[in-house]
């Protein structure tokens, strides 16, 4: 943090305040009429700011900021070497020369240490005005000891919550650094011509028993999703050089990936037009400006947009509908019941209306006995994808090779570009 105060430290990993917790912090705020109030957790020798609220600019302030502790007023409060309140922090002989007070241009402050279940100091929560507050007393104070006490069981949830990120960090990262991220291709094949029309790039672990989808479940939920998927991507791509003219690489994201800065990534290649990205239905979207505009910058390179296992979650017609893919995949769980559940196979006829009434073409995923391949043919979907198809393998050229099984050429085709 060049410029900064000394008595900042570098900035840490946190998890996202919720909006309670933003609330509650802002609350504090209010009450006190102070320009600026935060809730901090103690790592070691700092104070990690998890939520700010208020006039941060002049404080410096930001989540994941860190105060060192013995150079910075909140880490003295912490440890009784300050008053939890002062309101005129210049004319206080206590911290008139205290050079954090001037480095931050705290003119009044009151603070208390946030304790969890067991009594063990989590953290402080706090709020600072640049002038002098005379103000502030004792009916403030006990408003911000009500407000530590309310947190103690929150803080002990959000401590729990950063262990596991934090697992969940250091693992995602040794696999990255490691260069422990494996990728296999799986064919996507044109049912009709008997070709590889796409490979579909399926990340893999070291550990074989270790599954791929739990450890991005996981990273999601502490907020690392992007950066694993972004690292796999980039795992993925130098595939394209292998993969001959009329085969593209098809990678996977999830929304919030697409919408932070997988774009560059992609058109650097040189090789937009042979990519697809396949972008999964386990988030909700909302109204999200920046995916429409990535998937249109993606677009308007000739990158294909695939909404990935239509029917597996809550959020896939949402999907469909927000985006207008120009590939729709049928998530395996239709399909491999299509052949003996008339519900099933109704779900796909309906399915392929909507891609027609949109101009999307559909993929079978999950395709794994002749009768899947059968009902699949039947109900008018052109492209599929599943071990009787082909098998992920980890070179891109053998994913290419022609499935077996002759050609349909008197079906229309409804192949992936």
């Amino acid at each position: 943090m060049s410029g900064c105060p000394a008595c900042l430290g570098p900035r840490s990993d946190v998890c996202a305040p919720s909006e309670a917790l933003v609330a509650l912090v802002d609350l504090l705020r209010r009450r006190l009429r102070m320009e600026v109030a935060c809730l901090g957790r103690l790592d070691g020798d700092l104070l990690v700011i998890q939520a700010v609220c208020g006039n941060i600019h002049p404080f410096d302030l930001s989540p994941g900021c860190t105060i060192r502790r013995e150079a910075g007023v909140f880490g003295r409060v912490i440890s009784g070497e300050l008053p939890e309140l002062i309101p005129d922090t210049r004319r206080d002989p206590r911290t008139a020369d205290t050079s954090s007070i001037r480095e931050l241009g705290i003119g009044a402050y009151v603070a208390t240490p946030v304790l969890d279940t067991n009594g063990d100091v989590y953290g402080l929560i706090g709020s600072a005005h640049r002038a002098p507050q005379p103000s502030l007393g004792a009916r403030d104070l006990r408003f911000l000891h009500l407000l530590a006490g309310f947190l103690t069981d929150y803080v002990s949830d959000l401590r729990k919550m950063w262990e596991v990120r934090s697992r969940v960090w250091h693992r995602v990262h040794d696999l990255i650094h490691s260069g422990g991220l494996r990728i296999h291709y799986q064919p996507i094949v044109d049912l009709v011509a008997g070709r590889t029309v796409a490979v579909e790039a399926l990340t893999r672990l070291p550990d074989p028993s270790r599954p791929p989808a739990a450890l991005f479940r996981d990273a999601a939920a502490a907020g690392l999703g992007p950066e694993l998927e972004t690292a796999a991507i980039q795992r993925a791509l130098p595939a394209l050089s292998d993969l001959p003219a009329g085969v593209r690489l098809a990678v996977n994201a999830a929304p919030s990936t697409v919408a932070s800065g997988l774009v560059d990534l992609l058109l650097d290649t040189g090789q937009a037009g042979q990519l697809a990205v396949e972008i999964t239905e386990h988030e909700h979207i909302h109204d999200n400006p920046r995916l429409l505009a990535a998937v249109g910058a993606l677009r308007s390179h000739g990158v294909l947009i695939v909404v990935d296992d239509l029917g597996a979650c809550y959020s896939g017609l949402e999907l469909l509908l927000y985006l207008r893919p120009d590939v729709i995949k049928i998530d395996s769980f239709i399909i491999r019941t299509m052949s003996s559940d008339p519900a099933h196979r109704a779900v796909a006829a309906g399915i392929t209306t909507i891609a027609s009434e949109i101009g999307s073409r559909v993929v079978a995923e999950g395709i794994e006995s002749p009768a899947d391949l059968t009902a699949v043919r039947a109900a008018g979907i052109g492209c599929g994808q599943g071990f009787l198809l082909g098998r992920p393998t980890p070179d891109p050229l053998t994913a290419c090779h022609a499935p077996p099984g002759p050609p349909l050429a008197h079906q229309p085709t409804v192949a992936a570009r």
